[in-house]
């Protein structure tokens, strides 16, 4: 059974830079693609970036388009989100979440219901 932790998180101003992880236990990370989403007070979740199991192919919501740039590392186990010149709308908890995969699928939906895997989430907090 695959386990994910999220981690660093934290306060940025606007402008600034953040990378979060998601650190995976119990399971290989190559049979499974992986989604970021987030969830703000007031707001519906919104998926944010995924990466295909396969890592060649990624999926990036408009909001956050040429500013976020998702990555995985599977020999550590690790997925990454990038996220660059932050805006106060970005203030969210982050959420990693895993669907199951064959390892050569380049298949990145950000479609929440189809991740069945989730982190505890970190909180992201965009402050001047």
């Amino acid at each position: 059974q695959l386990q994910l932790v999220d981690s660093g998180g934290g306060l940025v101003q606007p402008g600034g830079s953040l990378r979060v992880f998601c650190i995976t236990s119990g399971s290989t990370l190559d049979y499974y693609a992986i989604g970021w989403f987030r969830k703000a007070p007031g707001r519906e979740r919104e998926g944010v970036s995924c990466i295909s199991a396969n890592g060649r192919s990624t999926t990036y919501a408009d909001s956050v388009k040429g500013r976020f740039t998702v990555s995985r590392d599977n020999a550590k186990n690790t997925v990454y989100l990038q996220m660059n010149n932050l805006k106060l709308e970005d203030t969210a908890v982050y959420y990693c979440a895993a669907r199951p995969a064959w390892p050569e699928s380049s298949y990145s939906s950000c479609a929440a219901y189809e991740y069945d895997h989730w982190g505890q989430g970190t909180q992201v907090t965009v402050s001047s």
